[in-house]
């Protein structure tokens, strides 16, 4: 029945005269995503509408969850378009609309009609009235709603055509990728940095990401359980490009030389500082985490303060707040979850002190860094020099 998609989308309504610069970049990323779907697609701008139509046979439910991964869209509705041929053309193709739709349904109803040609002869409640009315005639299982109606038919009359259509299938929302830059994600295997990377991206921010793997004691089934979650982050981000670090000589010698307690900390400022560096390098805008405030004891306030304390970038903990209900609940929508959960251990986990410090204070930090500073920065140089780049997409 449909061939078109009436796209809806939110705060970029209120750019002003910046507002074409966001919906190109999401009609750029509504062809990007579109591109695999079995079919042909036309996307247009008209006058703040964006219409996505398909020419010939295509796939329906696939060419739906397509549009439902492309940040900046808060609605889809499946639409039908039709020429203006005056209004007893209208009713007709209204009511094979709601033939189609809600044949033998009991529900109740109500017409909104927006006029944005006001040359149309008849205003907008003569539109309501009038196919209200014809509708009742039509189908007696239907009554009229105004308040709460359960089928809100939305009848828009433009100048090129009309638009007809009563479902709103719901969009991801955010702003389009790419209208804010790059970021960094410093990845692991976990259930809390693919949904940060995700929640970044949702604001149009590309995702890069880094992935601190431990070999021998990180197997290559770890190693690939992140490149999975990459996958399917990249789902709505596009493209991530994930640096894999080979990070065991740097935590080795921070295990042997650094007090026990300190393991988490020094480690974890040492992945901020490799992350911070390639950022540079490949021109990102700042760090993304999966910090949680209390979560662990790396993720205390003053823990936090001793990992930012090394950090020129900013760093970006979207999920700070969040509980891990709240944290798995996003997990399972945008399907990181399971893979997350499988049971391959991440460097964070190996080489974890039996009591870590909550509370650290950054200038014992220092100080316990000062005699390790220079064999570290040789083995961080190192970890830079064999960084492996993996392109992973959707």
């Amino acid at each position: 029945m449909f061939q078109a998609f009436l796209i809806k989308y939110g705060e970029i309504g209120v750019k002003g005269k910046n507002r074409y610069v966001f919906e190109d970049a999401l009609v750029a990323r509504m062809k990007q995503v579109l591109y695999p779907v079995e079919g042909t697609f036309r996307i247009t701008k008209e006058q703040g509408r964006i219409y996505v139509e398909a020419e010939g046979v295509f796939d329906y439910e696939e060419t739906i969850a397509a549009l439902q991964r492309v940040f900046g869209i808060v609605g889809i509705c499946p639409v039908v378009l039709r020429e203006d041929q005056g209004f007893e053309a209208l009713s007709k193709d209204v009511m094979d609309y709601m033939h189609r739709m809600y044949e033998g349904v009991k529900k109740t109803f109500k017409v909104h009609t927006r006029r944005a040609n006001k040359n149309y002869p008849l205003t907008s409640p003569e539109v309501n009235e009038e196919l209200g009315g014809r509708i009742l005639k039509e189908f007696p299982d239907l009554s009229v709603d105004v308040h709460k109606p359960d089928i809100m038919l939305h009848i828009e009359l433009r100048s090129h055509h009309i638009n007809i259509y009563s479902e709103v299938i719901p969009g991801p929302g955010g702003m389009p990728l790419g209208t804010n830059g790059r970021s960094m994600l410093l990845l692991s295997g976990g259930i809390d940095s693919p949904v940060a990377g995700y929640m970044v991206a949702k604001r149009g921010v590309y995702v890069d990401a880094v992935y601190f793997h431990a070999p021998p004691y990180t197997s290559e089934r770890a190693k690939q359980k992140v490149v999975d979650l990459a996958g399917k982050v990249a789902r709505y981000t596009g493209p991530i490009r994930l640096h894999v670090i080979n990070f065991t000589d740097i935590q080795m010698y921070i295990y042997e030389n650094a007090p026990h307690e300190e393991l988490t900390i020094i480690m974890r400022r040492y992945m901020m500082r490799i992350a911070e560096a390639i950022a540079k390098e490949t021109e990102c805008l700042g760090l993304i985490t999966g910090e949680s405030i209390g979560q662990v004891a790396s993720q205390t306030m003053s823990s936090l303060i001793a990992t930012n304390e090394v950090c020129e970038l900013p760093v970006y903990r979207p999920l700070i707040g969040f509980d891990k209900e709240e944290i798995v609940e996003v997990a399972k929508k945008i399907d990181t979850y399971e893979t997350s959960i499988q049971p391959f251990e991440d460097c964070c986990t190996i080489f974890v002190a039996k009591h870590p410090v909550t509370k650290p204070n950054v200038n014992i930090i220092r100080k316990h860094e000062r005699h390790m500073v220079e064999k570290l920065e040789e083995l961080m140089k190192t970890a830079l020099e064999t960084d492996e780049l993996i392109i992973v997409s959707q």
